[in-house]
């Protein structure tokens, strides 16, 4: 059985943590802070499940990311002692419905359409997997790649990004912190490039296990 976050998991999301994707989306120069937001388990499914067009909006877009899972308990983890937290990686598909994204400046409505996102599907232990700096990161719709990146150009480090959320939360076993995706989005594309049922995305990343979910319609 693929991987799935415990009940009670906490899903961390980083928002533009990578330069070309943050130039794409217009968000002009990074401040000193990374931009966190929150998913619920409720808007994700496993490795293989159907993603869940929403019949509300047109716009379902596609974001490829490497997650980082917490193994050990911690508040006020200092960044050398940060991936000790981390009991292993997986992929993650940050599902976004973009017009409710941007109902306001709150992106809560956006990335939490039930079944839109997806995890997995398994979770790879840090001494198999390695530096996670020396990976790269693949989105690819029904085969062809859509966006492509190292994952050493994000913009926040995993070791900032666990310092930053566990300063203002002790993370639990089983929380994920998803790194943020890179260029190529869906919205961006000439012509936009939206999801629609019948296609199929998937996240390949170095050294992880394929992450492969179809896309159907809302009942």
């Amino acid at each position: 059985m693929s991987w799935f976050p415990p009940a009670g998991a906490r899903i961390f999301c980083a928002a533009v943590n990578y330069a070309a994707h943050r130039a794409e989306m217009g968000r002009g120069e990074t401040g000193p802070y990374p931009m966190i937001f929150l998913r619920t388990p409720a808007s994700l499914v496993r490795a293989g499940e159907p993603l869940v067009r929403p019949k509300l909006s047109g716009r379902f877009d596609y974001e490829g990311e490497l997650a980082a899972v917490i193994g050990t308990a911690g508040r006020h983890i200092p960044r050398e002692r940060a991936l000790a937290h981390v009991a292993g990686w997986t992929a993650f598909m940050d599902g976004s419905v973009r017009d409710w994204q941007r109902h306001s400046s709150q992106f809560t409505p956006g990335k939490n359409f039930d079944r839109s996102g997806a995890i997995g599907p398994e979770l790879v232990p840090g001494a198999a997997f390695g530096d996670y700096r020396a990976h790269r990161l693949k989105t690819l719709v029904n085969g062809t790649v859509v966006q492509d990146t190292t994952i050493d150009l994000m913009l926040f480090d995993v070791e900032t990004l666990v310092a930053y959320v566990s300063a203002f939360t002790e993370l639990r076993p089983g929380d994920v912190i998803a790194t943020g995706t890179c260029a190529g989005v869906g919205e961006k594309r000439v012509p936009p490039l939206w999801l629609k049922a019948g296609d199929r995305v998937e996240v390949a990343i170095s050294g992880l296990p394929l992450l492969s979910n179809p896309v159907v319609d809302e009942p």
